[in-house]
């Protein structure tokens, strides 16, 4: 029975959870806002406006379903449904602790498909199809602004997938798989989280999964001052609220991927063995799992705060950082891992940290240089 009935019951916790911890994501982002921008945030829905999550569920849930005249109606219904299926589908391989022992079976692994062998490129696979539902929404909705907010985030989306998934590379050659489980004992076994010896391609990551998630600063596809809401304008109530959540889902993945690829994961120093090895306990499974929380809440909180501390790019600007920043930054650190893979023994990673952070210095002296000489060489062209 346990064969069958757990794939069940981990599909409906994670399903619930991740909808119960996007609506209190929510209410946390509106007061980091508030923090930020030296405001009180939501504080009359219960105490401390916690019930303010509940209120805004009830009102998706009561607000009028508008269908404007001319759409397509079978793809505008469709389109909400298929973005928020993908964005939740993705967590199927992310392990969101190690194993729970259970009285007279086998233990539980706390992923939903568990020890899949090409855990990562599902995750990428599935996370890429998100870009349907965008553009079918907007092209479906007979909406100009719509139209133009799905063009622009097919082209956003596929132009940073590239520098996103040349951004992993380094780490598989490091871990030698592409199952997150292996990637996370991997980086316990060594006591080097893969940030050290990965800083370019982490930083080519975060951007591109910024980028991915269509958040600030790189919410061009919904960009109000030019789109009024882009690809949902003429969406409202629960379809809506749909595009909404796979937002969010969206981040909640990416800050998961940043630290189970860059930070360790459940591991932490101090904390053998219980965040070390493969030692299945009740504490040890406890202990795992707050700590790999404690990292992805972390990760979502700089999230939230880049959102309300940089301005929106232009599109011209967006567009340029994908292919003439990140993908050659995310080919330098290819070329750099690849050379340290052929040339360095399998367990120097002190020399393999140095090269890689001097990797970073070369790149910010040579952007340096390229930023102080555009004054000089437009003066010259105007003299």
């Amino acid at each position: 029975m346990q064969d069958w009935l757990e794939p069940l019951i981990k599909i409906a916790i994670v399903i619930g959870a991740l909808q119960g911890a996007v609506s209190y994501l929510i209410l946390i982002e509106r007061k980091v806002a508030a923090y930020i921008q030296d405001r009180l945030g939501p504080n009359r829905v219960g105490p401390y406006g916690l019930l303010q999550p509940i209120a805004d569920g009830l009102k998706f849930v009561l607000k009028e379903e508008v269908i404007p005249a001319g759409v397509d109606r079978a793809v505008f219904l469709i389109a909400p449904v298929s973005i928020l299926a993908t964005a939740t589908v993705a967590f199927a391989t992310v392990p969101f602790g190690y194993f729970v022992p259970w009285p007279g079976a086998k233990p539980i692994a706390l992923t939903v498909a568990p020890n899949m062998d090409i855990g990562l490129l599902f995750v990428f696979a599935v996370g890429s199809l998100g870009v349907y539902g965008v553009v079918l929404g907007g092209w479906s909705s007979n909406n100009k602004y719509s139209m133009l907010g799905g063009l622009r985030s097919s082209a956003q989306l596929v132009s940073y997938e590239i520098p996103l998934g040349l951004s992993v590379i380094g780490v598989l050659l490091l871990s030698g798989s592409l199952r997150m489980e292996t990637i996370i004992e991997q980086q316990a076994r060594t006591g080097w989280w893969w940030i050290a010896l990965q800083p370019l391609g982490f930083m080519v990551f975060l951007v591109s999964a910024f980028a991915e998630s269509a958040r600030l600063p790189f919410d061009l596809p919904e960009c109000e001052q030019e789109l009024i809401g882009g690809y949902h304008t003429e969406y409202t109530a629960m379809k809506f609220g749909m595009f909404a959540l796979s937002e969010y889902q969206h981040m909640i993945l990416a800050a998961f991927l940043a630290v189970i690829l860059y930070f360790g994961g459940w591991h932490f120093w101090g904390l053998a063995p219980w965040t070390e090895g493969s030692e299945v306990g009740l504490i040890g499974a406890l202990v795992r799992i707050a700590v790999l929380s404690l990292k992805v809440l972390a990760m979502i909180f700089f999230f939230m705060w880049t959102r309300w501390s940089w301005p929106r790019f232009r599109y011209d600007q967006l567009m340029d950082l994908a292919w003439k920043a990140m993908i050659p930054l995310g080919l330098i650190n290819l070329v750099v891992s690849g050379i340290c893979e052929e040339f360095l023994p399998k367990d120097d990673y002190a020399t393999r940290c140095i090269l890689s952070w001097l990797t970073v210095a070369g790149c910010v002296v040579f952007a340096a240089m390229s930023v102080t000489s555009k004054p000089v060489t437009r003066a010259i062209a105007k003299s």
